[in-house]
């Protein structure tokens, strides 16, 4: 990234950021490795990533790592504040809990994680999220606390 992309990132807003995002069709890296991608953003704090489960993210005994779902509900989570944010403001993570409900398998197909910011202050942000299969069905749910930082 040039500096003067750089620059142009920092004068826009988180949702307008992200939207370029989407619109530019390029995923960081961790969506490469991981297969899933940022699919809808609203500047009210809703973010939504859909990925494919398969072998690349499988554990030893033979079904999709828990990390792959804690990774698409903080990504949820975290661009869900991200889409609030002001230009020159950033975020982190300070915490995530996540439940898992049902296990994940290359035969699962499509998953969407829905984020929604709860709350929105001047230093913290409170999220949900849940990861559910093209039926519906709840495969994992969040909750997290995430830092806004002004510079």
């Amino acid at each position: 990234m040039s500096q003067s992309d750089e620059t142009t990132l920092a004068a826009m807003s988180g949702f307008e950021q992200l939207t370029a995002l989407i619109a530019s069709g390029r995923r960081p890296g961790i969506a490469v490795s991981l297969d899933f991608q940022l699919v809808e953003i609203d500047a009210e704090g809703f973010a939504v990533f859909e990925g494919v489960p398969g072998q690349h993210a499988y554990n030893p005994i033979g079904t999709v790592h828990g990390g792959y779902a804690a990774t698409l509900l903080d990504s949820a989570c975290g661009c869900a504040v991200h889409a609030k944010l002001a230009p020159g403001q950033s975020y982190t993570t300070l915490e995530l809990k996540v439940a898992y409900h049902k296990a994940m398998t290359k035969e699962t197909g499509t998953v969407r994680a829905e984020g929604r910011v709860i709350s929105f202050g001047r230093r913290t942000a409170f999220t949900e999220a849940r990861l559910t299969d093209a039926s519906g069905r709840l495969l994992a749910s969040a909750t997290s606390t995430l830092l806004v930082i002004t510079p």
